[in-house]
């Protein structure tokens, strides 16, 4: 057994519980088990008319870069509800959720995106506390060079695969550098 520590109160050792594979924090006094499992982040590529809107990231990771309206999903609600608060929060944007476009693996930051297809109710919009900017852009004025995260880039690109349908399976994400 390790002596690592958590945030947790109470004697809290790095070690495999009987019947797991994998080592976990488990406060030995009462023998709880603290899984820490990925994070479920929730959003849309959100449409009015034939432009797109873009946030302009205010926080870090990646701030002052560009990126779709999403974020991690709240207990007790759905990822459709999710992702229309998230659009809410970053860009003040009223939206209605569409289709599941995508579901992205990123292992590496553990983490599973579910991005939505969606429509702006109105182009009313501005910045949210976590967005420096936000705006609708044309797909020739995406700016690609700032674009935020490889998920993104997916995003669109599932986006423009999808055009003209109605119903398809969800994408899955795609070599970097696409």
């Amino acid at each position: 057994m390790t002596g690592e520590q958590s945030d947790l109160k109470g004697p809290v050792t790095k070690l495999v519980p009987e019947g797991d594979e994998r080592e976990r924090l488990v406060c030995t006094d009462c023998g709880f088990i603290n899984y820490v499992n990925p994070k479920i982040v929730v959003g849309a590529v959100v449409t009015w008319e034939d432009r797109f809107l873009l946030c302009k990231r205010a926080i870090p990771p990646r701030l002052g870069y560009w990126t779709l309206p999403a974020g991690f999903m709240e207990e007790g609600e759905s990822t459709q509800d999710g992702a229309a608060r998230e659009a809410w929060e970053e860009a003040r944007a009223r939206i209605e959720i569409g289709p599941l476009l995508g579901i992205y693996n990123i292992p590496r930051i553990s983490q599973v995106q579910m991005i939505y297809r969606a429509r702006l109710l109105s182009d009313e919009i501005s910045a949210g506390p976590e967005s420096q900017d936000v705006g609708l852009f044309s797909w020739d004025e995406i700016p690609w060079d700032e674009i935020a995260f490889p998920s993104v880039h997916w995003a669109f690109a599932h986006y423009r695969e999808t055009l003209g349908q109605d119903e398809f399976a969800p994408r899955s994400e795609m070599p970097m550098g696409v």
